[in-house]
C-alpha cells in the first residue's frame, strides 16, 4: 500500500473540502429581529478562545455574515451553544437546521425534534429576553458577545458587506464572521454533571458526537461517540529546589511550606509559575499568609466547591 502523503489544494471551507477536521454538533441558538423567540442554527466552527489568564472565559464562533446567527448576534449580542447527542434522526434533524437561506421562523417552525426550555440567563433575568436553550442537549453554553473587541462594537446587519473588515472579532471578511462569546454559564445534564464533580470513567463520560467536517456533494458526516481510552499523566517529578526558588521569586508576602511545595514537583516547568500565582491569589483572596499542605488540598481540589453545594 503506497502511504505516502499527497499535497493537497488548499480551497475555501479548506476544512470541509481539503481536509477531514474532527470538530462538535452543536445547534447554536439567538433571538430573531424583535427577541421574541430563538432561532437555533447547525455550527460546528465553534472552539475554545480564552481559556486561563484572563478576566473570563470564551469560545470562538466563524460563521456567515448574513446567517441568522450572525444577524443575531449582531443585534442582541447572545447565544447559546447547545451539543447535541447523535443518533441519525438527530443529526437529520441537525443538518436540516443548517441549511442556508431559511428564515428564523422557518427554522422554529422546522425544529420538531428538539424542545427549547429557558435557561439559567433567562431565570436569572426573567425581565431581559435571552435564546433559549435545547432540553435534549448533553451540554449547554450561555454565552454574550464581546462586542468591543477589535473595534466590532460598531458593526450592525447589512444586506452586504464591503469592508473595511475587522481580524478576528465581528465582520471578519465579505462573506464571513468571527463572534468571540464570553461564557456566561455551563449547563451540564445532571449525569456528567455528577461524572465532573464525582470523577470521570469509561461508563460515565458525556457521549457527545464527532462531526468530520468533510462534506461532498451529497452528504455531511458524523459519528457516534466511542467510549473513550485513558492514558496517565507521565509521573515526572521536578526537584523541590526548583520549586521553592520559584515560589521564593514571587512578589508577594505569602509563604509556602515545604511540604506545600512537594505536592507542586509533578507540576509542569513551563506551568510552575502560574500554578503559584494561583496559590498566592486564593492566598490573598482567603486572607491566609502561609500555605501549608492543607491549604494546598484545599487549592488542589477543584471540585471542592461544587460538592459543597450538594
Amino acid at each position: 500500500m503506497d502511504n505516502k502523503f499527497k499535497d493537497v489544494r488548499i480551497m475555501d471551507n479548506f476544512y470541509q473540502s481539503s481536509a477531514f477536521v474532527p470538530m462538535p454538533l452543536t445547534l447554536i441558538g439567538t433571538l430573531n429581529e424583535d427577541a421574541s423567540s430563538t432561532s437555533f442554527g447547525a455550527y460546528s466552527l465553534i472552539f475554545p478562545y480564552y481559556v486561563a489568564g484572563k478576566d473570563f472565559y470564551a469560545m470562538i464562533l466563524e460563521c456567515r455574515n448574513t446567517s441568522n446567527t450572525a444577524k443575531g448576534l449582531l443585534r442582541h449580542g447572545k447565544c447559546t451553544i447547545n451539543f447535541m447527542p447523535y443518533s441519525k434522526k438527530n443529526f437529520s434533524e441537525h443538518v436540516n437546521m443548517g441549511f442556508p437561506g431559511d428564515t428564523p421562523e422557518e427554522k422554529i417552525k422546522n425544529l420538531k425534534m428538539f424542545t427549547p426550555v429557558k435557561g439559567k440567563s433567562q431565570e436569572e433575568n426573567p425581565n431581559e429576553a435571552y435564546p433559549k436553550i435545547l432540553d435534549e442537549a448533553l451540554q449547554v453554553f450561555e454565552c454574550t458577545w464581546v462586542r468591543e473587541l477589535d473595534g466590532a462594537e460598531n458593526d450592525k446587519v447589512e444586506e452586504e458587506y464591503n469592508g473595511p473588515y475587522h481580524n478576528f472579532n465581528g465582520i471578519t471578511s465579505k462573506f464571513g464572521a468571527h463572534f468571540i462569546l464570553k461564557i456566561d454559564h455551563i449547563l451540564l445534564k445532571e449525569k456528567y454533571y455528577d461524572a465532573l464533580v464525582n470523577g470521570v470513567d469509561r461508563k460515565n463520560f458525556c457521549p457527545l458526537p464527532t462531526n468530520w467536517g468533510y462534506r461532498d456533494s451529497k452528504n455531511f458526516w458524523c459519528s457516534d461517540f466511542e467510549k473513550p481510552d485513558a492514558v496517565g499523566i507521565p509521573n515526572r517529578e521536578i526537584d523541590i529546589s526548583s520549586v521553592r526558588y520559584a515560589a521564593e521569586r514571587l512578589q508577594t508576602d505569602v509563604k509556602f511550606t515545604d511540604d506545600a511545595l512537594e505536592m507542586l514537583v509533578k507540576v509542569p516547568r513551563p506551568f510552575l509559575k502560574l500554578v503559584l500565582t494561583g496559590c498566592v491569589k486564593w492566598a490573598d483572596e482567603n486572607g491566609c499568609k502561609l500555605i501549608t499542605k492543607k491549604e494546598m488540598e484545599i487549592i488542589n481540589d477543584k471540585r471542592s466547591q461544587e460538592k459543597n453545594k450538594k
